[in-house]
């Protein structure tokens, strides 16, 4: 498929997609009158969101599959970076590094995203929501560098039972290796906190992929939930799976994640989190350890 025809097949998605998820939030809350106060909505400027963020703790979006449901802050910049490790099946393990995305909030509601990443080995990555998905070994051992940009949007904070939820937008583009083809992803992240203080999210995302001369659409469902442990430590557990869709040759992968994270301070987070393929098509076994420090 020509590569305009890619992106405006992309752009019409990510537009029914948006309308179709966020409309009906907004039309709810208003008409069901759920909420005591207004949720707050992409682009309003807000001196309570600042505090809030100057209290809160680190939340990154690599310490799951599954992004967090929350943007930076505005002027708050968080950088964050990983070593991902594959095994895959059949083919070399994958290396993934340095996986570092800065995350820099341009408004309450907004943040812009830049990174880099660095694979080798004979497939790629698909257990890292810092890179984008690929659902199928290569044959011999591939070398590629990538990077990242895009933007991140929260649409709704949580209101009683509505989720709060963001979109993320991002390109992809290698600069170095093989591989010339600049992929495109979206994603829409929602959650809730519940009154335990565990933290249930899940995401829905969608991109563009590309092996050689084939070109097709990538499916990512993912959902997490999040238990803190004492005012330091949180575990959680994970279910992912990466589809191909219009693929000569399809491929679904399943997966499941458990994993630990620590505040050092509420500013400096450290994970660790590990993985086993639910089917032949997905790698043995990964695990992926990083971090994310806000400025």
């Amino acid at each position: 498929m020509p590569t305009t025809e890619r992106i405006a097949r992309w752009l019409t998605t990510f537009l029914v997609w948006l309308c179709v998820l966020s409309y009906p939030t907004a039309f709810a809350q208003e008409q069901l009158g759920l909420q005591s106060e207004r949720p707050t909505v992409m682009g309003e400027p807000s001196s309570e969101a600042d505090e809030a963020v100057e209290d809160s703790e680190i939340e990154t979006d690599r310490d799951s599959f599954t992004p967090a449901t929350s943007v930076v802050g505005r002027k708050r910049l968080v950088v964050e970076s990983a070593y991902s490790f594959i095994d895959n099946r059949g083919v070399p393990e994958t290396h993934s590094l340095p996986e570092i995305v800065a995350r820099y909030g341009i408004a309450d509601n907004v943040e812009l995203r830049l990174g880099v990443n660095y694979e080798v080995g004979g497939a790629g990555n698909p257990v890292s929501g810092n890179v984008p998905d690929d659902s199928e070994s290569t044959s011999g051992l591939e070398r590629e560098t990538r990077l990242l940009y895009g933007a991140k949007w929260r649409l709704f904070e949580q209101c009683d039972w509505l989720p709060q939820s963001s979109i993320i937008l991002q390109g992809f583009t290698p600069f170095s290796g093989e591989n010339t083809n600049t992929d495109l992803a979206a994603t829409y992240v929602l959650g809730w906190k519940l009154n335990n203080d565990w933290q249930w999210d899940s995401a829905f995302r969608y991109g563009t992929g590309s092996f050689e001369e084939d070109h097709f659409n990538v499916w990512s469902p993912s959902t997490v939930i999040k238990v803190p442990v004492g005012e330091r430590w949180k575990i959680h557990a994970e279910y992912f799976s990466v589809a191909t869709d219009g693929r000569e040759l399809e491929g679904t992968q399943h997966f499941f994640s458990p994993g630990v994270h620590y505040l050092i301070t509420k500013n400096f987070e450290l994970g660790i989190r590990v993985g086993w393929g639910l089917n032949d098509r997905a790698p043995n076994f990964f695990n992926n350890i990083g971090g994310g420090i806000r400025f």
